[in-house]
């Protein structure tokens, strides 16, 4: 077991993070100011765009087999040429598939207001509760941009699918009309609402005061929706359909204080839902917020949310691996924040998140970059921490001694304290005190329990996700055993120097660049076929 802490402070200000690159990354903090040069690997380039490839409009929107059809709403032209708007029907009530369309005759899917995925099918997978089973799917191809208006969302209703899979090549793109018009900065967000899922799988916090927590009486409403959807149920394998190789850009709108959408929110998803390879960009609110459910993720890409990067409550069960989430400069709140409840801490089942191979870089001054609390279990596995605030964001702080310490009970639907194994801190305060009497020093005892971790790392990253040679020189832990989804990927952080793996399917800004993908996030990628 080897855990190391900090003793001398080496650093570079947030505005060095900004501006190293592959030959000038420094840990930050206030003293010192000693830059590792390190020798880094030259990053694939992001291709030139096709000399001189500009869309031109469609003059027909497409066929799709729901009878509503699409409803043309005339073109719209920016940087990357015309598009003809299609607007999709407020709900689909038929199995529909929206169509890649070349830029020869570009199509853009317009969300206007409310849309929904068929009908709510209830918390039971029957029509038992009173609701019908409409089991509409939703398919949507790789290339595909659907573009969204004020605070309009897609929803999909519990019983119905996604089907959103695009590839790395030819990632699905949801973003704003700003976006199309070329009106968008690296600064830009809250143009839209954003992609929300609901399923049957298990939550907390009832809307009914005398439904069991986890029962299938157990329901609540999306938040920052005008007309709520619910979710919540007793099926922890629900299917709410298949979301792969996905942008979501310029999200995140406010309904009220405290209610909120995020790019991607989840209600009660089960583990029968697939997510892979998914992309916050610039969130108004939180990058991703998981209610309950069971969430599985490989490949999950934050990065400019304006609140939580990762925010989890309502007795989620998520496992995520391969996740790079990265604030602006000096925007944002945490990097996650954990809850196993809104309001009823003792409601079970708690929240048991785990994540592995992470990179997260802090850029905000802030109360704490992880806050953990509410009696949430949490692991935290092969990650990488990196304070680069001016002033220096304490890197952990977990609420109250029955998150930190409670002993594990399976009678209690408890996993037990958080777990940190090969957990890097690269920050001038490691630690913070926390509500409910926990301490920094409690913190750290917690810390040190666990392998391999160390509180006085250096980080030595490129391009601000790439493992760099300390990266490479620390010890992974196997988290396999924690949750078979896991892979026992050999290394700590979100990726090695020779990684492609969060290539093609992002997008680029001044906040962290990928290389060899669809461009700018500020711009459109455009298929010639």
């Amino acid at each position: 077991m080897t855990n190391l802490h900090r003793s001398l402070i080496l650093g570079c200000s947030a505005l060095a993070l900004v501006g190293c690159g592959a030959e000038e990354i420094a840990s930050p903090g206030t003293g010192g100011n000693v830059i590792i040069n390190n020798p880094a690997p030259t990053p694939t380039p992001t291709p030139t765009p096709t000399a001189t490839t500009m869309a031109t409009a469609a003059t027909a929107c497409p066929f799709i087999a729901d009878p509503q059809g699409l409803t043309n709403r005339g073109v719209i032209t920016g940087p990357t040429g015309s598009y003809l708007l299609c607007q999709l029907p407020a709900r689909f009530n038929r199995d529909t598939q929206l169509q890649f369309t070349p830029a020869t005759a570009a199509v853009l899917y317009l969300i206007d207001g409310q849309v929904d995925i068929g009908t709510d099918g209830g918390p039971a997978a029957d029509a038992s509760d009173g609701l019908s089973d409409t089991n509409v799917t939703l398919t949507i191809d790789p290339g595909v941009t659907l573009v969204g208006l004020d605070a309009s969302y897609l929803n999909v209703n519990r019983g119905n699918e996604i089907q959103a899979n695009g590839t790395a090549a030819r990632p699905i793109v949801f973003t704003s009309q700003q976006n199309v018009l070329g009106q968008n900065t690296d600064s830009s967000s809250g143009d839209w609402g954003g992609l929300i899922m609901n399923g049957r799988a298990p939550i907390t916090d009832c809307l009914s005061n005398i439904a069991t927590p986890g029962s299938v009486d157990c329901e609540r409403e999306t938040e920052g929706t005008t007309t709520p959807p619910r979710y919540g149920g007793n099926v922890p394998g629900d299917s709410s359909g298949s979301v792969t190789f996905v942008q979501l850009r310029y999200s995140g709108t406010v309904l009220a204080n405290g209610d909120e959408l995020q790019a991607l929110t989840t209600g009660g998803v089960g583990s029968g839902t697939t997510f892979e390879n998914i992309m916050s960009f610039n969130s108004a609110d939180d990058g991703v917020e998981f209610f309950g459910g069971e969430v599985n993720i490989k490949g999950l890409v934050v990065v400019g949310a304006e609140d939580d990067s990762i925010d989890t409550d309502t007795g989620v069960k998520a496992n995520l691996q391969y996740v790079v989430a990265v604030q602006r400069a000096d925007i944002g709140d945490t990097i996650i924040e954990a809850d196993s409840s809104n309001t009823l801490e003792e409601n079970t089942p708690r929240q048991n998140t785990q994540i592995s191979n992470a990179t997260f870089v802090q850029r905000k001054n802030d109360d704490q970059v992880v806050r953990i609390r509410g009696r949430a279990d949490y692991a935290l596995l092969n990650t990488i921490i990196v304070d680069a605030s001016s002033n220096g964001t304490p890197c952990l702080r977990v609420d109250e001694d029955e998150t930190l310490n409670r002993a594990a009970s399976v009678a209690l639907d408890e996993a037990g304290p958080v777990n940190f194994q090969s957990l890097n801190l690269d920050c001038a305060t490691d630690f913070r005190n926390g509500s409910g009497g926990t301490t920094a020093a409690g913190v750290e005892t917690r810390f040190n329990a666990g392998a391999n971790n160390n509180a006085a790392f250096t980080n030595t990253l490129s391009m601000t996700y790439l493992n760099g040679a300390n990266e490479d020189a620390l010890m992974a832990f196997d988290p396999t055993g924690l949750s078979s989804f896991f892979e026992n990927a050999g290394f700590v952080g979100a990726a090695r120097a020779t990684d492609t793996r969060f290539e093609g399917w992002t997008c680029d800004s001044v906040s962290i660049t990928f290389g060899n993908n669809t461009g700018a996030c500020t711009s459109l990628p455009v298929y010639t076929s």
